[in-house]
């Protein structure tokens, strides 16, 4: 295999197949450092390459990029990834089960101690000594965690990780601004340069947020770019809107009503933990917005245990994904109970569903599905990995508006975190672009109770 410039060893990182079936592409992302892949990783693999969810989608993909290779090279020395990167080669697992291993981790058929063996033994082996460091990568804090009792270096797979302690919030409040720039705010329709304000920073994000604030007197607005007319920097007046019978309740849910709400922005999200309105928001701007769309769709990602299909589970198909969709259908419930019965606001929500003019469904069935003209809700959005999340958005056609909610910190996919899920990832990339928007709901208002079990528990 290739040595780095001036002979020095390098790394080589054996990786775990909860990796690839997070990230297809993650060959790519190890700079000169070389990869391996062991037989037990294949035959895992094997496993998922039937089926329609993303692990069986990147279980296929990185299996059809392995078989491009040449054969007899990806067992001899192993494949250049390109010039200036490592090699990736394929090793049999002929390494019998350690003693070691034995005494702390007894053997199972296709258990994880397969792979930790495999490492264990593969560190001690004479002819493997050109490596400085041999390195474990798996998204499974477990593994990771086993692996250091028995002294094997051990790393999450961290290429799509985010600084949350930064993470942008979408809004922000400036204190001691300019009394009469407020005032020119509220004028219909204008839009007030940001200098009027004499602010101590004048950087701001596309469609950022902002509470302007001089003593008593306040005002709500975004940030943009153009006034229609002139280009520079710019504060529009957010007003307090309701969508579909939901009012706002406090600034940051009038934010999300105003991007939720606004044709110019195709891409918006809403973060916040649970009782902040994040889903009700979303379901009520689509519904008040519901003539310049197709189609409203508000769907969530199914997370099964072990990575196993909802196939798993007993019932037909409608008691399966029941439990998973009820959180939706008490949000329009919510909504329908804003008019009486017999009201046409009512009924008009009847038929949608009738007609499928609004469909709530598992994100799974969405797959394949033409997004034009579309408003498509994605909840719980914390539970998509980074590449489900950009599969989603490069596929939304003309005319479609694509809302993603969730909490980044309870998230119920066993390979995620909070600073490697889609949603964390999305806001983090995704800032200060003119098509984007996002705001952070702070204050639960679901109940007094609700907020207090939210930030106490």
């Amino acid at each position: 295999m290739p040595k780095k410039q001036g002979g020095s060893k390098k790394k080589v990182f054996i990786l775990d197949t909860n990796v690839i079936l997070h990230d297809s592409s993650c060959t790519e992302h190890f700079q000169e450092h070389d990869i391996i892949i062991c037989s037990h990783v294949l035959e895992e693999l094997d496993d998922f390459k039937k089926g329609n969810v993303t692990n069986n989608y990147n279980a296929r993909a990185f299996t059809r990029r392995i078989a491009s290779f040449d054969d007899k090279a990806m067992f001899n020395g192993g494949v250049s990834l390109g010039k200036g990167r490592g090699c990736i080669r394929l090793k049999p697992n002929k390494y019998e089960y350690h003693n070691d291993l034995s005494k702390a981790f007894p053997r199972k058929k296709k258990d994880d101690n397969e792979i930790l063996n495999f490492v264990y033994c593969f560190s001690a082996d004479p002819k493997e000594k050109e490596y400085e460091e041999v390195v474990l990568v798996s998204k499974d804090v477990n593994l990771r965690m086993k692996a250091c009792m028995l002294g094997i270096n051990a790393e999450d797979y961290s290429n799509d990780n985010v600084d949350v302690e930064h993470l942008y919030s979408g809004s922000r409040l400036e204190e001691g601004v300019n009394s009469q720039a407020i005032d020119s705010l509220y004028e219909e329709g204008k839009c007030v340069p940001v200098d009027d304000f004499n602010l101590k920073s004048n950087s701001f994000s596309c469609n950022e947020f902002i509470v302007l604030k001089n003593g008593k007197k306040s005002a709500l607005a975004t940030f943009v770019k153009s006034d229609g007319e002139r280009e520079g920097h710019f504060f529009r007046h957010v007003s307090k809107r309701q969508a579909y019978g939901i009012i706002p309740k406090n600034a940051e849910q009038s934010f999300a009503v105003h991007a939720l709400l606004n044709p110019e922005v195709k891409l918006v999200t809403i973060s916040g933990k649970a009782g902040t309105g994040k889903t009700l928001m979303a379901l009520a701007a689509a519904l008040e917005a519901r003539s310049s769309y197709r189609q409203i769709v508000l769907a969530r990602p199914i997370v099964p245990l072990s990575n196993k299909d909802i196939g798993f589970l007993p019932g037909d198909i409608n008691s399966k994904i029941k439990p998973y969709m009820q959180p939706l259908y008490y949000n329009l419930a919510v909504i329908r109970s804003q008019f009486p019965e017999k009201s046409e606001m009512f009924q008009r929500l009847q038929k949608m569903l009738d007609e499928e003019k609004l469909i709530i469904e598992p994100l799974a069935y969405i797959r394949g599905r033409s997004l034009v003209k579309m408003y498509m809700i994605v909840d719980e959005a914390q539970n998509l990995t980074p590449h489900e999340v950009k599969t989603i958005v490069t596929r939304a056609g003309e005319g479609t508006k694509i809302i993603f909610t969730g909490d980044i910190c309870q998230i119920d996919h066993p390979y995620l975190g909070i600073n490697s899920n889609g949603l964390s990832v999305l806001i983090d990339k995704m800032k200060d672009q003119r098509l984007y928007a996002h705001i952070e709901l702070k204050k639960g208002e679901r109940s007094e109770l609700a907020e207090l079990g939210a930030t106490i528990l």
